[in-house]
């Protein structure tokens, strides 16, 4: 008996469409929550992406007329929360959300670390431009870090083949994805540095997730960049992605080919720009030469024999050579003698002759001042003599010395002195002072006579 007579057997376009009705028939709508990985917009407009969370993926669409009911504008890396139907997409047997809108609940965990690590390696200059290794423009030996079976090694290599690359190109195989990804990735950029005549290092991915580029936002492999003594060229994913190491490299491009296009020149093209350059070359020489020679010719036309040409303008020449010569030696003449003039006239008006002038002139007038004050102190001293011999003539000492004497006595107040010029100031027994020309006398009244 043929056991397919028995069954019901089922094409895989019947299986997928009965898969199809089972699923969208029991989540009509649903709501479920991820993060955004793996985000693209093609020219439809349409967004395709995978909602992911750490054990498990879906893949997701948001067509172009929904995305006008989104808050904003979503990123890789973001946590949302989704509102639709699931569906299945026959042709790959693949099924999917069919988005209708969705709220941003924040970002990934990947992109957060992400964004702590971009910031702090940027704190620490790990990204400035100064510390960015100029690519030779042609270089002889190029090294790759990369997987040696991925598509990426083959598109560099096409670009090169096409170019006609003369150099030679070595490949340095590492794991791009996983956890041991990075460290391959340090330990190969570490080795190119140091065993190897490379000119430059490309370091070349093809595109994926967050999760799949992650070897290349890890630290270790971000300051092995920064260390290598080589200039490193990064062409890593596709041209949305960018990674920890593109801003570590001395040159980002953005996908593998990228990275190739940059760093080796087209040898077609520019053997096609050296060859128009020589033909440009030689074609102005040839031009340039006829010109030259015809101008040559039509001169010798013009001055004829050029040895009696030469020799009157050296005639010339030596008698317009004494005319300046003479015009020169009167200038310098009369120069000098404007100068010495000058000099002259400066020596006259120099700030130090008429200090000397004002110097005489002070010390002049230091002598005659000086004169005057002995002339006055001398007619002060004869005036102060005369006045003191007036005054001694009529001073009361001088007429004690000739025998006269001034009487007093004690008055009021007490202690005060009283001049006695009449006999009838004083009483008979009262007590009196006489003042002589040397010494005093002390006295008592015996008796008294009035009168004139």
């Amino acid at each position: 008996m043929n056991y397919a007579d028995t069954i019901n057997i089922l094409t895989v376009s019947e299986l997928t469409q009965s898969i199809k009705s089972s699923l969208e028939l029991q989540y009509r709508f649903i709501h479920i929550q991820g993060e955004i990985s793996n985000l693209r917009i093609p020219y439809s407009g349409h967004m395709y992406f995978t909602l992911k969370d750490r054990d498990a993926q879906i893949k997701a669409v948001l067509f172009k007329g929904q995305q006008r009911y989104l808050p904003g504008k979503i990123k890789e890396g973001q946590s949302i929360i989704c509102h639709g139907k699931l569906s299945v997409y026959e042709p790959r047997g693949e099924y999917q959300i069919i988005v209708d809108t969705m709220d941003f609940t924040g970002t990934g965990d990947l992109q957060i670390q992400f964004e702590k690590l971009k910031r702090r390696l940027s704190a620490e200059g790990l990204f400035h431009s100064d510390n960015k290794i100029a690519i030779p423009a042609f270089p002889d030996h190029i090294a790759l870090v990369t997987s040696p079976t991925g598509a990426a090694v083959r598109d560099f290599l096409k670009i090169a083949s096409m170019r006609k690359f003369w150099g030679k190109i070595s490949i340095i195989p590492v794991t791009v994805q996983g956890k041991n990804a990075s460290a391959e990735i340090a330990a190969a950029i570490e080795m190119a540095c140091c065993s190897t005549d490379a000119d430059v290092l490309v370091l070349i991915r093809g595109g994926g997730s967050l999760e799949d580029l992650w070897s290349f936002n890890e630290e270790r492999t971000a300051r092995a960049i920064h260390e290598a003594t080589l200039p490193v060229v990064s062409g890593i994913g596709h041209d949305t992605d960018i990674t920890i190491a593109d801003l570590c490299a001395d040159l980002h491009t953005h996908t593998p080919t990228a990275a190739a296009e940059a760093i080796i020149a087209d040898s077609g093209a520019l053997a096609k720009v050296f060859s128009n350059y020589k033909q440009f070359l030689m074609e102005k020489m040839q031009r340039r030469l006829g010109e030259n020679e015809e101008k040559i010719s039509n001169l010798r036309r013009i001055i004829g024999d050029l040895d009696l040409f030469l020799a009157n303008y050296h005639l010339k020449l030596d008698y317009q050579t004494i005319s300046l010569s003479n015009c020169i030696q009167r200038k310098i003449s009369h120069l000098t003698a404007k100068l010495e003039n000058t000099v002259d006239r400066l020596r006259n008006q120099a700030p130090l002759q008429k200090i000397t002038h004002q110097e005489q002139k002070l010390l002049h007038l230091r002598h005659q001042l000086s004169a005057r004050i002995h002339r006055t102190i001398e007619r002060k001293e004869e005036s102060f003599i005369r006045q003191a011999a007036l005054l001694d003539s009529v001073s009361p000492l001088s007429i004690l010395s000739r025998g006269y004497s001034i009487v007093s006595k004690e008055g009021v107040p007490a202690g005060g002195k009283v001049i006695i010029t009449r006999s009838d100031q004083v009483e008979r027994g009262a007590v009196i002072n006489v003042h002589l020309h040397q010494g005093e006398l002390e006295c008592e009244v015996l008796n008294k006579k009035n009168g004139n």
